[in-house]
């Protein structure tokens, strides 16, 4: 018989890690009020999430009735160097020009190490993420496969680059398609090489003039990650806390940021402030 869990706190996104490379077991945590409870083991159980009708802001701590950005209140979202237009559009990034909402925050977070990479969620995207960010990115996305292509020194030079490639293949994920099941597996490295023979003309038009200390592509191997999934939903019904507070089901599976009942689906970071209660 299985050990009930009780958890009340603020909502979170699932931490994640994997097991094992090159074929990876990925294993979710939820965290809420200091307590952390290991997921994998619940699926195939009934568990039940209910919002306890209060949102604070992961910034401030400040009651708000809308969680802006995942997680702040409005005041923090129109401030916080995290909520800046530049996050979304890294390309749009305007630290050089001495306007950074918080140029401390920016030196540790824009300028720094990124990656370029190629995922497979929902098919065939590009993006970039931190260096200390890979696998977690990764994982976040529910990507089945992942390779970096290039390593950039900065943050604004990643959306560059991924601007360009962009223009020959997806940056977005289809998550009604990434929980439709799992994605078809592809040559990552040859499909990394038709990308960048592709782009070639537009990648040498941005980089050149740049030093190898600004950019370096690599030649790395790529990774496939198994998300444990007992079954993927015939139709897919995506639950909202605001309409409705208590969702209850058997857990089917986790995939990125979602956890799959078999009542609905649910984006757990979509949710991040909301003060919830979660039982097994």
């Amino acid at each position: 018989m299985q050990t009930p869990h009780l958890l009340t706190g603020h909502l979170v996104k699932l931490r994640t890690h994997i097991d094992s490379v090159p074929n990876a077991q990925v294993q979710y945590t939820l965290a809420l009020g200091g307590q952390e409870l290991h997921l994998n083991p619940l699926i195939g159980q009934t568990i039940r999430l209910e919002h306890l009708g209060q949102i604070n802001c992961s910034h401030c701590g400040r009651k708000t009735k809308k969680s802006y950005s995942q997680g702040f209140c409005f005041p923090c979202m129109q401030k916080l160097p995290q909520c800046d237009l530049c996050i979304m559009s890294p390309e749009r990034c305007h630290f050089d020009a001495g306007t950074c909402r918080d140029e401390t925050w920016g030196q540790a977070f824009c300028m720094q190490p990124h990656i370029v990479y190629l995922a497979n969620s929902s098919g065939l995207k590009v993006g970039i993420t931190r260096v200390n960010q890979m696998p977690t990115r990764w994982l976040d996305q529910g990507a089945g496969q992942a390779m970096p292509i290039m390593q950039v020194a900065t943050r604004k030079l990643s959306g560059e680059v991924e601007t360009v490639l962009k223009q020959y293949v997806a940056d977005k994920t289809n998550w009604r398609t990434l929980l439709k099941g799992s994605a078809e597996t592809l040559n990552m490295t040859h499909a990394a090489d038709l990308l960048l023979n592709e782009a070639e003309a537009d990648l040498e038009f941005l980089l050149g003039g740049l030093s190898h200390a600004d950019y370096q592509w690599l030649d790395t191997p790529p990774i496939s990650m198994c998300y444990p999934v007992l079954e993927y939903p015939n139709k897919i019904n995506s639950h909202n806390l605001d309409k409705e507070p208590v969702l209850e089901g058997k857990l089917m599976g986790i995939k990125g940021q979602y956890l799959i009942l078999d009542t609905a689906v649910i984006n757990v970071r979509k949710y991040s402030s909301y003060l919830v209660q979660f039982s097994s």
